[in-house]
């Protein structure tokens, strides 16, 4: 039996187990913005105190060699389509406001497949994959939407976009980049200032848990991708000066805070036996900016693997196997394949995913393997590298080979002693460039989806797209105080 035919065997027997025990779990993924690899206590961290963290390591399953893409806006498109993110969304670099280009709306997304479930959909916290109306989380599958559309550095200098706590405003020299936009839904509630950055994990906890609250009665998938912890670093007075690491580390450990908040909502409401909870990052970590990645090599924008394997476990108590790890790849677009396989759901069959059901590993089972023999590292457009087993052959700077089993740091360049293996890997390495291609855009991916006269949320001086609607006092400074809370009424979304 092929390694593919045994994996789809075992997650037959353990679905049917699982069929027994809890019919269609709720799923949470809370999607960390720069995580590290080292930068929690389950994977080494010493200078950041993560008790939830360890606590959810302690009851549940790490996964130690779980990839993203080395920035976020595709690494968000390969969660929300189960495919490599050059398949789905082929643009070399992450969105920007007001760019023209998104999510193409005949993509069809993780939320999608589960609402077709009779699931209730919600995402709190960062989309980054449009924010042209069509582009937005309300029509990709998603009944509710709080959060920021992009990274929480897209904003002009004066508003505190551009440096971190306590620092001076700068002045701006030229026109830089529109307000940034916290919405409801469709609904812009504010221009996002200072004070708003430091509340953003704890607005995004509580409308996590409000969300979690409404709808114990059906089976959710609640998406909580956190701002934090890029750059700037904005964390709670709560949280300044707690950790060992600065700024950096004390808006960690208020992540690992709201971690906590999560897990204890599902107890109290007696869901934690139905939920499958994992926790991930978008990329690894900003070296830059005082995250850590030890013992990877690199870190954010790299194909090494610093860059790309990040801290992942998973929960859920009773059905995942507590205190225990695997070092089987996988990786962001195995999600939806696997959400779909437990919901009782079908992965789309009309177009190409590149991820596979991993409910084997993340149960446990006996000798369950990666359903993936290859994996590629692209950059943008740029495939930069293969792994093939426990070899990685890397062409971004000349041909590196690495041992990731013996060498998991890539020290040591092995490519002049194992020329026959340099070569399986080459060859393996152009079966994907003819399918996604390596520098151009090959045959095997899709349209990104495009609008005409794209427009940012707000423009230069604040004021709201026509297509959306406000909450926004009409004539409020841009410096003017926003308390926590003081949101506006939701507005129905509008489903694709």
């Amino acid at each position: 039996m092929s390694r593919i035919g045994l994996y789809a065997f075992l997650a037959l027997g353990l679905l049917s187990g699982l069929a027994l025990a809890a019919e269609q779990p709720n799923f949470v993924v809370i999607n960390i913005d720069d995580l590290g690899y080292g930068d929690i206590g389950p994977y080494g961290s010493e200078t950041n105190h993560t008790p939830n963290l360890d606590r959810m390591a302690a009851e549940g399953r790490k996964l130690t060699c779980f990839y993203a893409a080395p920035v976020c806006s595709p690494s968000r498109a390969s969660l929300m389509t189960g495919c490599y993110p050059k398949r789905a969304l082929s643009i070399p670099h992450v969105l920007f406001p007001g760019n023209d280009v998104g999510l193409h709306p005949d993509e069809v997304t993780l939320a999608e497949v589960l609402k077709a479930q009779g699931y209730a959909t919600g995402i709190v916290g960062k989309w980054h994959l449009g924010d042209q109306l069509d582009f937005l989380p309300t029509r990709q599958g998603f009944d509710f939407y709080y959060g920021l559309p992009y990274s929480n550095d897209m904003g002009p200098a004066e508003d505190g976009i551009k440096s971190n706590l306590g620092k001076p405003l700068p002045k701006p020299k030229k026109q830089g980049q529109p307000p940034l936009p916290l919405l409801r839904n469709e609904t812009v509630l504010r221009r996002v200032l200072p004070q708003d950055q430091q509340a953003l994990v704890a607005n995004y906890t509580r409308e996590a848990i409000s969300f979690i609250e409404g709808h114990t009665a059906e089976p959710f998938f609640l998406y909580l991708p956190h701002s934090a912890v890029h750059f700037p670093l904005y964390p709670s007075d709560r949280f300044v000066g707690t950790s060992k690491n600065g700024l950096h580390g004390d808006w960690v450990q208020e992540v690992d805070w709201s971690v906590g908040e999560i897990l204890s909502a599902l107890e109290r409401l007696n869901l934690a036996q139905r939920t499958l909870v994992l926790f991930t990052s978008d990329n690894g970590g900003a070296l830059n900016h005082g995250s850590s990645n030890k013992p990877l090599r690199n870190g954010k924008g790299s194909t090494y693997e610093g860059g790309m394997r990040v801290p992942t476990i998973a929960w859920w108590p009773g059905t995942i196997p507590a205190g225990t790890e695997t070092d089987e790849v996988m990786a962001m677009f195995d999600l939806l394949p696997t959400f779909a396989a437990l919901a009782g759901a079908e992965a789309p069959q009309d177009r190409v995913l590149d991820g596979a059901n991993v409910w084997p590993l993340l149960a446990g089972a006996p000798d369950a393997q990666s359903p993936h023999e290859d994996f590629f590292y692209f950059r943008g457009h740029d495939l930069q590298a293969v792994r093939h087993g426990d070899w990685k052959l890397r062409v971004k700077d000349g041909l590196e080979l690495f041992n990731l089993r013996d060498d998991v740091s890539e020290a040591n360049n092995l490519a002049e002693q194992q020329p026959e293996k340099v070569a399986e890997l080459q060859a393996i390495f152009a079966t994907m460039d003819e399918d996604l291609g390596n520098k151009e855009i090959g045959p095997g991916c899709r349209p990104l989806g495009r609008v005409e006269n794209a427009r940012p949320i707000l423009d230069q001086d604040g004021q709201v797209r026509d297509d959306l609607t406000s909450a926004m006092p009409v004539q409020a400074p841009a410096t003017a105080p926003s308390p926590p809370g003081n949101e506006g009424t939701q507005k129905k979304s509008t489903p694709k």
